[in-house]
């Protein structure tokens, strides 16, 4: 049975170490855009209401505190500090019962390092039953093979590969959806170029 489709009601984001310490490690992504991709992601769950689960070791551990720009957008108080040294974030007793308290099935993870916290965790989700999805372009690894290999290990076990605009769109559904388009606009405006250039140049014909 092929599964559901993504909905506000039934998939939750889950945030893990976008610190600023690995910002001096990943290459296989650009690094401004990658904080731009996470951050649209963040607001992505805030637009349609949807579960957010955000996780981070110690601002004074070795990767640091979270991006700025992703801390400004979803404020201190959500964070669950992890402690020690655990690649798969499931083995923290406080990460999984938030998880599982957000009481959805279907994950849609942002992870750094994709050869690392990402594979671990997003395996470690199926495993415990959830319906995984992993947003490759917030997330990244060292080098861009050691990220590919990663994702296609991940497709291989069952994961499925999504964009954060991609999910968005699928989440907005329509331009109908009233309650949401005037957020989704903005999403698209703020966080992706091509789309944001395109309503730019609506806005000046609809003078």
């Amino acid at each position: 049975m092929q599964p559901s489709a993504l909905t506000p009601e039934n998939s939750a984001v889950v945030m893990i170490d976008h610190a600023v310490g690995f910002g001096n490690v990943f290459r296989s992504h650009d690094l401004s855009l990658h904080v731009n991709n996470t951050v649209g992601l963040a607001k992505t769950a805030g637009v349609f209401g949807i579960p957010l689960v955000l996780t981070n070791g110690a601002d004074t551990g070795p990767y640091g505190p979270l991006f700025s720009e992703l801390r400004a957008e979803t404020g201190d108080g959500r964070v669950i500090v992890r402690e020690g040294n655990f690649i798969n974030a499931f083995q923290t007793p406080q990460f999984a019962a938030a998880v599982e308290s957000a009481g959805r099935r279907k994950l849609v993870m942002s992870v750094l390092l994709t050869e690392g916290c990402v594979l671990g965790t997003a395996l470690a989700g199926l495993e415990r039953g959830y319906e995984v999805y992993v947003a490759v372009d917030a997330t990244a690894g060292e080098t861009l093979e050691t990220h590919q290999v990663a994702v296609q290990r991940m497709i291989q076990a069952g994961v499925v590969p999504v964009t954060w605009l991609s999910l968005a769109a699928q989440y907005q559904g329509s331009y109908t959806n009233y309650e949401t388009v005037q957020g989704f606009l903005g999403l698209m405006t703020q966080h992706s170029a091509a789309f944001g250039m395109l309503l730019q140049g609506q806005a000046v014909r609809a003078r």
